[in-house]
């Protein structure tokens, strides 16, 4: 039976910056997205595909307005980003204090697990479903795109 090591880090540099270097990584590829869509306005037809689930049916997913949402939000209008799609600004901040965490952790030397147990995944997961659900109905005209 074979066993794998983890690879010790490179003399004179602690592992703990080489594992901040990962985090860095997603940390760059997430803003060079955001100055991506801050640049190119998704508000203008002819630069992102469709929504398919739009496209073809009429109906909002939950993502719809996302790009739109993180536009307004990368040119500093919170309101108008809530406003295209409340649950993908949410999903913003999620992401800026889960990173955050992951890397203040990881600069420590201490390891970072940000598993959840089944009963927060799923209650996630209804909460999505129904604003997905409310979006689409008369009365949630509020959360549509």
């Amino acid at each position: 039976m074979t066993t794998y090591r983890a690879a010790a880090a490179p003399a004179g540099r602690p592992a703990g910056l080489r594992a901040a270097a990962v985090a860095l990584g997603v940390l760059g590829a997430v803003a060079a997205g955001f100055c991506y869509v801050a640049a190119v306005d998704p508000g203008q037809p002819g630069h992102y595909p469709a929504c398919p689930l739009l496209y073809y049916t009429g109906l909002y997913c939950p993502g719809c307005g996302g790009l739109r949402g993180a536009h307004a939000l990368a040119h500093g209008h919170l309101g108008t980003a809530v406003g295209c799609n409340a649950a993908a600004v949410a999903g913003y901040a999620v992401f800026a204090v889960v990173w955050t965490l992951w890397f203040t952790r990881t600069l420590r030397g201490r390891r970072f697990d940000p598993a959840l147990p089944p009963r927060v995944l799923y209650a996630l997961c209804g909460l999505l479903l129904a604003f997905t659900v409310i979006r689409n109905l008369p009365f949630g005209a509020a959360l549509a795109p």
